[in-house]
């Protein structure tokens, strides 16, 4: 039996961008927080979803992520400044404790460096997105062209 297993990280694309939290004003941490968060692209995962099918690798893990690292801070006032929309507010910790809900708490301060190089180089593919700077920027050609 072939077993591969994919650890995904935030899946991100056109139709899947907190654009709606980011209008609604939602704060983020104050830049000082620098919790890691790890993404992909979702045509990058699909592209890893059909490697890893036709992959002679058997019973192998892989990491899927774009191997760049971003505070979910850098992250939402990325696509904010893309989609020309206002700035998130800034909160300290303190203030979002108090604020924000436990679970969202606690997922904001998780904070992981994830390799993908075994994927790269195990599945010999090169992804369209490798950093979520050039991923957001295909986000906003797409959105534009559907509206």
């Amino acid at each position: 039996t072939h077993l591969t297993i994919l650890r995904v990280a935030g899946i991100y694309g056109p139709a899947k961008l907190p654009l709606e939290r980011i209008k609604r004003g939602e704060p983020v941490l104050e830049a000082s927080h620098r919790s890691l968060i790890n993404l992909i692209h979702i045509d990058d995962l699909t592209q890893v979803c059909l490697a890893a099918l036709r992959s002679d690798h058997n019973r192998s893990l892989y990491n899927v992520c774009d191997g760049h690292p971003v505070t979910m801070t850098d992250y939402l006032r990325a696509i904010a400044h893309a989609f020309q929309l206002p700035q998130p507010p800034s909160i300290t910790l303190q203030e979002a404790s108090q604020q924000l809900s436990p679970g969202l708490l606690s997922y904001l301060q998780e904070s992981r460096r994830i390799s993908n190089e075994k994927m790269l180089r195990q599945l010999q593919i090169t992804l369209h997105y490798p950093s979520y700077l050039l991923g957001i920027q295909s986000c906003v050609h797409l959105t534009s062209l559907s509206h």
